[in-house]
């Protein structure tokens, strides 16, 4: 009987696996220049934090502070900068924003996607058209409603703008919803889940990455907001760590080793919250979808 034998393997040539190194290192070329490009500002401000201001002025400005100092932190916290007061400010103006843009953003998505009244569609997409107006060119409007109410240099003043959702987050949770499949809906309609049940048990579980990720663009966004608080709140005991930083610069001198440890200080709590979420938000990738 005759055996039929399976061809050999086809051999890379020397080109072949030449070429493909060759790839491989463009490719892993690209990736670190494009690391040493994101990594690059912010290892810049971790050595100017910990220079004295001689240092910065007569060395190389990538070059290791040598010795390591930290009276520009300690300068902060001290009674003549006070940098407890906009970082206590901000904590509380991003945990009121992210609340309140949360919970409205994940109840108008709802709405958005899963249930029906009249005029639904045209009231989503005007909705989602204001994401193409500059917010630049609502920021005298928002200043004279705030200034009539007499909100100017308060909390409140600071946070009500932006409390009830935003257009992008509302826009990316309803087509989250959307892709839920209506099987689940439906079985869980039967078993007696009304719209509230379906929403808290069934859709936020099951939306939990790109929830995570909204939440992390919401902290951020609102954390390095720089000019609605300027504006709304220029006293100092209410500005928050943006506009505190900007002001330690004066006409006559920068202070660039203040600026960059207070901008350390404010990057901080970003990138920890970026190594907390980066599990949840590498699963968003996979199964968001716009459609």
């Amino acid at each position: 009987m005759a055996t039929v034998t399976s061809p050999a393997p086809a051999r890379r040539t020397p080109s072949a696996r030449a070429s493909r190194l060759l790839a491989n290192a463009l490719t892993y070329a690209f990736l670190l220049a494009g690391a040493a490009l994101m990594l690059g500002p912010f290892l810049f401000s971790l050595l100017t934090s910990l220079k004295t201001p001689r240092q910065f002025n007569t060395t190389w400005p990538v070059s290791l502070p040598d010795p390591v100092t930290t009276e520009n932190f300690t300068s902060l916290f001290s009674e003549q900068y006070n940098f407890v007061v906009p970082i206590a400010v901000t904590a509380q103006v991003v945990l009121v924003l992210v609340a309140g843009q949360m919970l409205c953003s994940i109840l108008a998505a709802y709405a958005f996607a899963q249930l029906d009244f009249p005029g639904r569609d045209t009231l989503f997409w005007v909705y989602v058209a204001t994401l193409m107006i500059p917010a630049v060119v609502t920021i005298i409007p928002l200043y004279s409603m705030m200034t009539s109410l007499g909100l100017k240099n308060t909390f409140l003043g600071l946070v009500l703008p932006f409390l009830f959702g935003s257009p992008y987050a509302i826009f990316l949770l309803r087509e989250n919803f959307r892709s839920t499949p209506a099987d689940v809906l439906d079985a869980a309609t039967i078993d007696g889940a009304g719209v509230w049940r379906r929403l808290w048990q069934i859709m936020v579980p099951m939306n939990k990455p790109i929830l995570a990720t909204l939440l992390l663009i919401t902290v951020v966004t609102q954390w390095n907001n720089f000019l609605w608080p300027l504006i709304i709140a220029p006293a100092q005991e209410w500005n928050v760590i943006t506009v505190a930083t900007a002001a330690l610069q004066t006409q006559y001198a920068g202070n660039w080793t203040l600026v960059m440890a207070a901008t350390t200080i404010a990057i901080a709590p970003l990138v920890t919250l970026f190594v907390i979420f980066q599990k949840q938000i590498t699963s968003s990738l996979g199964v968001t979808g716009v459609r």
